[in-house]
């Protein structure tokens, strides 16, 4: 429970780093005043900074694959995003791509397809296109494969550069998840916690 690793705070973050930082965080010191825009605590990227040069290639990757003008929809991507943080079970990202997916620079989905995202199976919300997607990817992350009926459902509506794109999102974001899990993170700080034996009843006498 709690922090497991230390954190940079901005005196001690090279230029780079102070880069980034003043890009999510503005001015402030993110040690000593935590907290972002979106209400998470920000210690993700003030942990990762431990290490400047992966902390640089990171924020380059996720910031790549949010750009606008990529090939795979702002609307695939997030569903994917979405369903590997609910399979995953990453409470960070699916608090924070639920706020990206209702960005209007970004993408707008539906609040009702946001809403039923996590029964999505038994949904009827959702097109053809978006449930091979989230199909794909519970498959995926669930079992760290995709069934050959699955993937050619796929491939019905996806090319193979959006394909090649679109497991690319799934996996990063997934190996985030992972860091944030591991090192107690931003909102996934009670994942051995919460694994605890609840005590029988006491024995009466």
């Amino acid at each position: 429970m709690g922090k497991r690793v230390k954190q940079v705070g901005l005196a001690k973050a090279p230029p780079e780093t102070r880069a980034i930082y003043q890009r999510v965080f503005g001015d402030k010191d993110p040690v000593a005043l935590p907290g972002t825009a979106t209400g998470s605590p920000g210690d993700y990227w003030t942990t990762l900074a431990l290490v400047p040069d992966i902390f640089k290639l990171s924020t380059e990757i996720v910031w790549g694959l949010l750009a606008p003008g990529r090939k795979l929809s702002p609307t695939l991507r997030e569903l994917a995003i979405l369903r590997t943080a609910i399979v995953g079970d990453c409470r960070f990202e699916y608090s924070q791509h639920l706020k990206v997916a209702q960005m209007p620079e970004v993408v707008v989905i539906p609040k009702e397809k946001l809403a039923a995202i996590k029964s999505w199976t038994t949904s009827d919300k959702y097109t053809a296109q978006e449930r091979a997607v989230m199909a794909a990817t519970d498959e995926l992350i669930g079992r760290n494969m995709i069934e050959d009926e699955t993937f050619a459902e796929l491939k019905r509506h996806l090319s193979d550069e959006l394909i090649v794109e679109l497991f690319y999102v799934i996996t990063t974001y997934r190996m985030h998840g992972m860091m944030l899990r591991a090192l107690h993170l931003e909102f996934d700080n009670d994942t051995t916690a919460r694994m605890q034996e609840v005590p029988a009843p006491a024995a009466k006498a």
